[in-house]
């Protein structure tokens, strides 16, 4: 059984700077602009695990259909985001101008595998700088976007039952 190698090198976590430019989409949101973004992203409504506060992510969106989206923590299990739908699945995204009720479902390691093979195929240059920014060696080849996929967290946001995307 394949199980995610916690012994990666994970980005740092953003801090200054950088965390106001992670931040910068968040913005766009605000004042009605996310859909500037395209459908390459989405605002995710989350709840602090200590603090009980809403908070909000911008997430890059790395498969969607009408019964929901994909998104990948880049900064692996410690990131905010993912540990407070661990602690809090049923929640709000915001996909182009329109909410939406989903539930968080935490994918597995082979799940993750055939879904960055599916985005490489897609967007290999954005899939190439993704690995590369999580530290996971990639050569080009499926079977190394596989192995990849098997080390990221995957979350599958499920559109809730009646609140089907048109």
């Amino acid at each position: 059984m394949a199980h995610r190698d916690t012994t990666l090198r994970r980005p740092q976590l953003p801090i200054g700077w950088r965390r106001l430019a992670f931040r910068l989409p968040i913005l766009l949101f605000g004042v009605g602009l996310g859909p500037l973004l395209g459908r390459r992203f989405l605002l995710l409504h989350h709840t602090g695990r200590v603090s009980g506060l809403d908070r909000k992510a911008v997430l890059e969106v790395v498969a969607y259909g009408p019964d929901g989206w994909t998104v990948a923590s880049g900064f692996g299990p410690r990131a905010d985001w993912y540990r407070n739908l661990r602690r809090q699945p049923k929640t709000l995204v915001r996909f182009g101008t329109r909410p939406h009720a989903v539930t968080a479902r935490f994918l597995t390691p082979d799940e993750g595998a055939e879904i960055m093979v599916d985005y490489a195929r897609r967007h290999p240059r954005a899939a190439r700088r993704l690995c590369s920014f999580m530290g996971l060696p990639v050569d080009g080849r499926e079977a190394s976007y596989r192995e990849a996929g098997r080390a990221v967290p995957f979350v599958r946001l499920d559109a809730a039952e009646g609140r089907r995307r048109a």
